[in-house]
């Protein structure tokens, strides 16, 4: 299985392909149209992410040890961003998702073409991620 570090270096790889704003939100786009439908069971209030502008649902699973998110929002962009997290993050140990360094958002420039209230959002997925991976890691 790839590190977390390795998932990133090769989104990082996929996205330097493109020199082009207008292309990286394409595939950005392109990522978010190929994560998996959450089911409706799951898009309830408690799983709504506070802080996103656009609605994003995230579910998190804990089994034999690692943790599994699944996530929907009704932004296009949002949702290619969220595919992403869930690329790097799902299926890991909850220590490894503590302690990762996420380096591949400012690397691909993330950072700097989103809208505010966009990155708020990002940050705030994170956080929600992060937020479970502890949970998790305190009911062992």
């Amino acid at each position: 299985m790839m590190t977390i570090n390795e998932i990133q270096d090769g989104i990082i790889e996929e996205f330097s392909v493109f020199d082009d704003w207008m292309d990286k939100y394409q595939l950005l786009i392109e990522l978010g149209n190929a994560l998996p439908e959450l089911p409706e069971k799951y898009k309830t209030e408690s799983n709504l992410i506070e802080g996103c502008q656009s609605r994003v649902w995230l579910q998190a699973d804990y089994e034999d040890g690692k943790i599994t998110y699944q996530a929907q929002s009704d932004a296009v962009i949002v949702k290619g961003i969220v595919s992403l997290l869930i690329r790097v993050f799902s299926g890991r140990a909850p220590q490894e998702i503590l302690d990762a360094d996420l380096y591949f958002i400012k690397a691909i420039g993330l950072s700097e073409h989103l809208s505010p209230t966009r990155s708020n959002g990002l940050v705030a997925m994170l956080k929600q991620m992060k937020m479970y991976a502890l949970a998790f890691k305190v009911k062992g």
